[in-house]
């Protein structure tokens, strides 16, 4: 094997570690900070929150409701273009959740749930995106209205996330809809970070 293969399959190992351990990452983050405070900071696993809420249905399982089917209609819609990789972001993210519903969250207050759990989500959708993949779920429903309505994806996501902020408020109360929307910027910064460093030239890059 000749360097430059080794250096490649060493590459596409660590691309599936991050993967899977930014799974893991988000999970901890889920099930620690954001679902105990019903932050529902966007994405599938806010929808989960916002569902618990209203029918007691078990966060893992309504995310692996939404994201299987998310994913096969991305597939469908969008090409294979997302790879092994997305798909085993799609699975094992649930997964985590579950293995993890049971651990006892790190604080009870809202305002630092949504800080903490937004750095920690974060984290690890930031180590997803090292990976070269996704955990599926609305990113994907952002890029099928996106192909469908000429809308900008980050204006696709943006309209996803609010309906769930939105949602969140009317579900829980207008505090925990304007926590969800601090979880959701806190995120969004945190993958920033993870993905171009804190280097100013890089964040204008």
């Amino acid at each position: 094997m000749t360097y430059s293969s080794q250096s490649s399959l060493k590459n596409s190992v660590m691309e599936y570690v991050f993967v899977i351990v930014g799974a893991a990452i988000i999970a901890f983050g889920f099930n620690v900070f954001l679902f105990p405070n019903q932050v529902a900071s966007g994405g599938v696993s806010g929808i989960s929150t916002i569902l618990h809420g209203m029918f007691g249905w078990n966060a893992g399982i309504v995310q692996y409701a939404f994201n299987i089917p998310l994913f096969i209609a991305g597939v469908l819609v969008l090409g294979k273009k997302f790879g092994i990789k997305s798909f085993i972001g799609t699975i094992t993210l649930p997964f985590f959740v579950i293995l993890t519903e049971s651990w006892d969250p790190w604080t009870l207050n809202p305002l630092l749930g949504a800080i903490f759990g937004g750095i920690v989500v974060g984290l690890g959708i930031g180590l997803v995106f090292k990976g070269n993949a996704s955990t599926g779920g609305t990113d994907l429903l952002a890029q099928i209205i996106t192909k469908y309505t000429g809308l900008t994806l980050g204006t696709s996501v943006l309209l996803i996330d609010g309906l769930i902020a939105v949602s969140a408020a009317i579900v829980f109360d207008l505090e925990k809809g304007l926590y969800a929307l601090i979880g959701l910027y806190v995120t969004t910064k945190t993958i920033d970070i993870v993905q171009l460093g804190f280097s100013q030239s890089k964040m204008v890059y």
